[in-house]
């Protein structure tokens, strides 16, 4: 970063970017773990219900396809990658909430739409945290302070305390409409990992600021977004 000190800070610290090959190391890893196994197959398994499966695999199988483009070609489409990774972050968590949805009223066997909805307002209420919060983080010069390693820089009481409080607030939501051991347990895995997954959806903000500053990605990736072959790569 000190061949760029005429780039400011805040954006350069915003700057710092996977290369393609792990960009798609990630979408291998986060599909099949993340999306896969722990999201979709859930959805599939017994017992089986077309209201949870078609809500589910419509997305996931469109981003499926999306994701070929980066795993056949991820140094030429470098830039879209942020739009896509963070899309997939919304779908992932989205589909994490059908996984909790099925496990209330399909295993659990709860009627009505309160569990339907308040699951939803938490899922919401999720993701706008996470991009307020990416967007408080950046422009308070907080990513830059961890880049530089600096120890004033602390992982922030509201995230812990909004992450404790997502995962409390669906064991609370388990616990009042289930007495089922194994629902709950489930339950409390699944909305861990949708923290995890819903902080992947800032990524859609950091596609726009490279748009919006291209000309200084360019100058810290001078090769950023040009075909593998443009870039002197042997394969």
């Amino acid at each position: 970063m000190n061949k760029h000190k005429d780039i400011d800070p805040i954006t350069l610290s915003y700057l710092n970017l996977q290369t393609p090959e792990e960009n798609r190391r990630s979408i291998i890893t986060f599909f099949i773990f993340f999306l896969d196994i722990i999201g979709l197959l859930p959805i599939l398994g017994e017992p089986f219900s077309y209201a949870f499966v078609w809500p589910a695999v419509v997305p996931v199988a469109l981003l499926h396809i999306w994701a070929i483009l980066y795993l056949v070609a991820p140094f030429q489409f470098e830039k879209s990658y942020y739009l896509f990774f963070g899309i997939y972050g919304i779908v992932n968590t989205y589909v994490y909430f059908l996984v909790i949805q099925k496990y209330l009223y399909v295993y659990a066997g709860l009627n009505g739409k309160v569990p339907f909805i308040l699951g939803l307002l938490l899922l919401l209420g999720l993701l706008v945290f996470f991009q307020l919060f990416n967007h408080k983080l950046l422009y308070s010069g907080a990513y830059a302070r961890l880049q530089r390693n600096d120890h004033k820089f602390k992982l922030s009481p509201i995230l812990t305390a909004s992450s404790i409080g997502y995962v409390i607030a669906h064991i609370l939501l388990s616990t009042f409409m289930t007495e089922s051991l194994f629902v709950i347990i489930i339950i409390t895995g699944v909305s861990i990992l949708s923290i995890l997954t819903a902080f992947f959806s800032i990524s859609i903000h950091r596609y726009y600021f490279i748009l919006k500053h291209e000309e200084s990605v360019k100058r810290v990736y001078p090769q950023f977004g040009l075909p593998k072959r443009e870039r002197g790569i042997k394969r």
